[in-house]
């Protein structure tokens, strides 16, 4: 081989190991973000719904381009951890409670850019709100207009949330609790929107009404990543 071969061959191959490590540098720069499921003291199941964030999450992944990690991570609401995920989700049927220390922790978290989206499985409601206020005590749970952007992102509901299993025979609502103007607390009240995200062996809903509550999920979802 010649000088100038040599010369050519060794540019060549210096331009695609650098072409390799920009690659594998930028595939890193793309880690996926990690979202998790809030586990709370005072009995309440907080664990009643264990397959939705999960499918929430692929319905994410697959419609919307989010790169959230498939499997979501459990966190106490006093944990310093918390502030590693830009996405809090909750639920249960029962009593929620919520120790001095673990209000400042969430509240913090809260003020600092973190959101809380709460899902009342039929039986949380006056435990979340009472809770919720230790947090907010200046701030009061105010229904968001059907206006609201979380309610038009990709897909659009001009009626508010939808309504997935019934019990009460009352509309469903979504309360927010907002921060300096930014939206920081979700709740969504006679919706049941965490059952719709589930697995269909658990509850055997129909496609047409899972769809609409992965469908409200990843509006959330894309509501909060828009709105840091």
């Amino acid at each position: 081989m010649t000088m100038k071969w040599q010369r050519i061959y060794r540019s060549i191959w210096g331009l695609m190991v650098f072409i390799t490590l920009a690659v594998s540098a930028n595939a890193q720069s793309k880690t996926s973000v990690k979202i998790a499921l809030l586990k709370y003291g005072g009995g309440g199941d907080w664990y009643a719904n264990p397959t939705s964030l999960g499918d929430l999450i692929q319905y994410c992944n697959k419609n919307i381009g989010t790169n959230i990690d498939p499997e979501p991570a459990t966190v106490d609401v006093g944990s310093p951890e918390i502030f590693n995920y830009p996405f809090l989700d909750m639920t249960g049927h029962g009593n929620v409670f919520f120790t001095d220390a673990e209000v400042k922790n969430l509240r913090k978290y809260l003020t600092s850019g973190g959101f809380l989206h709460a899902d009342d499985n039929y039986g949380m409601d006056k435990y979340i709100r009472r809770e919720i206020k230790k947090v907010f005590p200046e701030s009061e749970l105010v229904e968001l207009p059907f206006s609201h952007p979380i309610y038009h992102q990709k897909y659009d509901f001009p009626n508010g949330l939808p309504k997935i299993h019934e019990h009460d025979g009352k509309p469903p609502q979504g309360f927010g609790i907002f921060y300096k103007g930014r939206l920081v607390f979700f709740y969504t009240y006679e919706c049941d929107l965490g059952d719709g995200w589930e697995n269909p062996a658990v509850h055997h809903d129909p496609w047409s009404l899972r769809e609409k509550a992965l469908q409200m999920g990843a509006n959330i979802i894309s509501y909060v990543f828009d709105h840091p």
